[in-house]
């Protein structure tokens, strides 16, 4: 390898409906694009995203520039491959954009039956908080295009109206017809948590995920332990990346699976010694993308793919943004699919 130039910029993207999340409504998010080149191999670019959640992450967005700074002087001193930020979506954007270049800056980080286009990622449909009324549209519309498994935020509207869009669901569609996972981000009290997962299990709830704020082991492991819903581990496992709090946690906790969420956890090594300590430990994972554009669920994608996955996936499908950047990932009947033949077009990318 010759001399590696940094680049990197903002991009902010716009969502097509405002996101509802247990923080709150998005209207837009803004990432930041780490671009490589190398001396030695003229023309040829490999593209990371950086792109923190407001409220989720560690980073600061508003320190973003600051930071973004400091990591492309310090991969102009050290060499990238030297480099290790302290922060997860910056070293999930230094990784990608690092195996990207030395795969040739095609795109194609993790060539497999997935980028070849044979095999497609089972997924489930996301549906987004809103009025009830627009959520079962959601649902049906999921249903309709082959979704067989559905994740639904919990938390953020009256608890009475999340149970009665349940109930609908359950209604129209048996277990057999369609599995539903909840996301509650945190959004039980303790002391309240089990009267409403015992609640919740009357429909039926394959998983839910984070159902206590982190930071409380003593009440997550309880709650884990009594819950009738099988519970998952999420915005828990951000922060943690040695290998002994992985332990301490999975002990302590016992949880039946976890959500890997690269962006938020610092990449795919981290995310694979995740996967390790599951497996020591019997504990089931799926991976979730967090909202990145089609540059960041690309990379996600094809990791995941390279691993075969044996249960749906969390990730998403580029839809949400009004100019997102064409790429080959596409949907069809419930699976993700990288499509060769599409053609990736970043020329907004580089406009920005």
């Amino acid at each position: 390898m010759g001399t590696v130039h940094v680049d990197y910029f903002p991009y902010t993207f716009r969502f097509r409906r405002p996101a509802g999340t247990s923080r709150g409504v998005l209207t837009k998010k803004t990432s930041w694009f780490l671009v490589l080149s190398d001396t030695a191999r003229p023309g040829i670019i490999g593209i990371g995203e950086c792109g923190p959640l407001p409220g989720l992450s560690p980073e600061n967005p508003d320190e973003m520039a600051t930071l973004m700074g400091q990591l492309a002087e310090d991969i102009q001193k050290s060499g990238p491959e030297n480099v290790h930020p302290r922060f997860p979506s910056l070293q999930f954007g230094l990784e990608t954009a690092l195996t990207d270049l030395g795969n040739g800056g095609n795109r194609i980080l993790f060539p497999s039956s997935f980028t070849e286009g044979k095999n497609g990622i089972p997924i489930n449909g996301l549906i987004w908080m809103s009025d009830p009324e627009f959520m079962k549209t959601q649902i049906r519309e999921k249903i309709d295009h082959g979704y067989r498994v559905i994740k639904i935020k919990v938390g953020a509207i009256d608890f009475e109206s999340e149970l009665d869009i349940l109930r609908f669901i359950r209604q129209e569609y048996g277990t057999g017809d369609l599995e539903i996972r909840l996301d509650a981000n945190g959004a039980f009290s303790p002391g309240e948590a089990l009267e409403k997962l015992n609640r919740l299990s009357g429909f039926n709830i394959h998983s839910i995920e984070q159902p206590v704020a982190p930071g409380q082991w003593e009440a997550l492991s309880a709650v884990s332990a009594a819950s009738p819903i099988p519970v998952a581990l999420d915005e828990e496992l951000i922060g943690m990346e040695r290998e002994e709090d992985m332990e301490d946690l999975l002990t302590a906790v016992q949880p039946r699976f976890l959500v890997l969420k690269p962006t938020l956890l610092g990449g795919f090594t981290v995310c694979e010694s995740w996967i390790k300590r599951a497996g020591k430990y019997d504990v089931g994972w799926w991976v979730t993308s967090a909202l990145e554009s089609n540059i960041g669920l690309n990379a996600i994608a094809q990791w995941t793919g390279s691993l075969n996955p044996a249960v749906p996936q969390g990730l998403g499908t580029g839809r949400l943004f009004t100019h997102n950047f064409p790429s080959p990932l596409a949907i069809r009947n419930g699976r993700l699919f990288y499509l060769p033949e599409k053609k990736w077009n970043l020329d907004t990318l580089w406009k920005c």
